[in-house]
């Protein structure tokens, strides 16, 4: 009887967890910096006391951020996408190593020039994952489209 309830509460945690429904919301759009430049903005609303992790996050550890842009041959990326937003390190007991998070919102930001003065866009994908203090969601892929004009 022990072995049946106690089986009954994993599978009922377990459905609660995936049941959870991600709380990350995301926007997506681009700022003209320059003729032919822009800056592409990936915006993270992460509410309390919610967190997503950094690219920088070490292996071994939580899944870190990772944008991926789509080839265009009307697009040069320049440099690699930068991070703004209340960074914290931490040593995560549950994975045991140090892990870079965004306590809150977070911005991805990537410079790109125009091959030629054309209307295009920009698409790619945004994969992360959100944790608390107790439990960390499935990973959520997002795609994202982005006019420049």
């Amino acid at each position: 009887m022990k072995s049946i309830l106690l089986t009954c509460s994993i599978v009922l945690i377990g459905l609660q967890v995936m049941a959870q429904e991600n709380p990350v919301k995301w926007t997506f759009d681009s700022k003209k910096t320059a003729v032919g430049a822009y800056e592409i903005r990936l915006n993270a609303t992460v509410p309390s006391p919610w967190h997503i992790y950094s690219q920088k996050t070490p292996k071994g550890g939580p899944i870190p951020t990772k944008i991926q842009f789509k080839a265009n041959p009307l697009v040069t990326l320049s440099g690699s996408v930068q991070e703004e937003g209340q960074v914290q390190k931490v040593f995560d007991k549950n994975f045991e190593v140090d892990v870079i998070y965004f306590a809150g919102d977070a911005k991805f930001l990537q410079t790109v020039k125009l091959k030629s003065a054309v209307k295009t866009r920009v698409q790619g994908s945004v994969e992360y994952m959100v944790c608390n203090n107790e439990l960390c969601l499935q990973p959520v892929t997002v795609p994202f489209d982005i006019l420049l004009n």
